[in-house]
């Protein structure tokens, strides 16, 4: 399998946090530093609902891609924004409903790279590209996007809880719209972000993420509607995540890290945030 070769180690930010590094972190992954924890123990002091929602998108995730593999048949899906592997990530949900399904992984973090080049070595029907999800052009022009992906047919596209790092100024309409707009009918996107019905809240925890360095606006939920439109959402159309399909018999996730652990359950109290999307296939 050919990848993007040369991730060096100065390359890694260890100075900002990232998101896929703390969004890792809430999964019950190690791969963070001091940075991306204090980041997000400071996000949870506002928002404590985050460490749920980020486990409900990833139990999304598992959901989504069954649905799509299994149901519907599609066999080739490109995840925007990644980030870094854990337990069922896209390719192994796909190839377990359609073991020919190929995938590309996308994301701007380098350190998503190494890990990513490291668990697919031996799979040449995935692979993982390094690439700024606000830039689709170069992406599908990327050489192993051409080599995996087939436009003429369906493809799934995965924006799953990114679409809060696209401000308005990154046109985020066309970076979602940009590859299922141009695929085959019968192509699905699957999308979400974390969301707010209070619009003062909103934009406090946008301010307050962005001001430590990762790009970010929290939206409401008819602002990502706005974005969609001549789209067609699969039952039970763009909700809390938490309410797509739930399937208690599905994969659990891996347990938190012992200081995330008090903020597990805090949505049963608190939904002033919350991850909010779902899939919707192109007629």
């Amino acid at each position: 399998m050919a990848n993007d070769r040369g991730v060096e180690k100065n390359s890694i930010p260890f100075d900002v946090p990232t998101s896929a590094r703390a969004y890792g972190w809430m999964l019950g992954g190690k791969d963070n530093y001091e940075v991306d924890r204090k980041f997000l123990l400071s996000t949870l002091a506002d928002f404590p609902e985050c460490v749920d929602i980020a486990r409900q998108n990833r139990e999304f995730l598992y959901r989504a891609v069954r649905y799509m593999a299994e149901e519907q048949g599609i066999r080739q899906f490109i995840d925007m924004g990644c980030g870094l592997p854990t337990d069922n990530n896209v390719h192994q949900v796909a190839q377990r409903f359609q073991p020919d399904a190929r995938v590309v992984y996308v994301d701007i973090d380098p350190i998503v790279l190494a890990h990513g080049q490291a668990l697919l070595a031996d799979d040449a029907s995935t692979t993982v590209i390094t690439g700024d999800m606000r830039n689709q052009q170069t992406i599908l022009s990327h050489p192993e996007v051409d080599r995996l992906i087939d436009l003429d047919e369906p493809v799934a596209v995965l924006f799953l809880s990114v679409v809060h790092h696209l401000a308005d100024v990154d046109d985020p309409r066309s970076v979602l719209r940009t590859v299922i707009d141009s695929a085959a009918p019968g192509s699905y996107l699957g999308l979400s972000q974390v969301v707010c019905d209070d619009p003062v809240a909103g934009a406090a925890m946008s301010a307050h993420i962005s001001g430590l360095g990762i790009p970010w606006q929290t939206r409401t939920p008819g602002e990502l509607d706005a974005l969609l439109d001549g789209l067609d959402p699969v039952d039970p159309g763009l909700v809390n995540l938490a309410d797509w399909r739930p399937d208690p018999e599905q994969p659990a996730l891996a347990s938190v890290h012992p200081a995330l652990a008090p903020y597990l359950g805090a949505t049963a109290s608190n939904q002033r945030v919350y991850e909010y999307g779902g899939v919707l296939r192109r007629p």
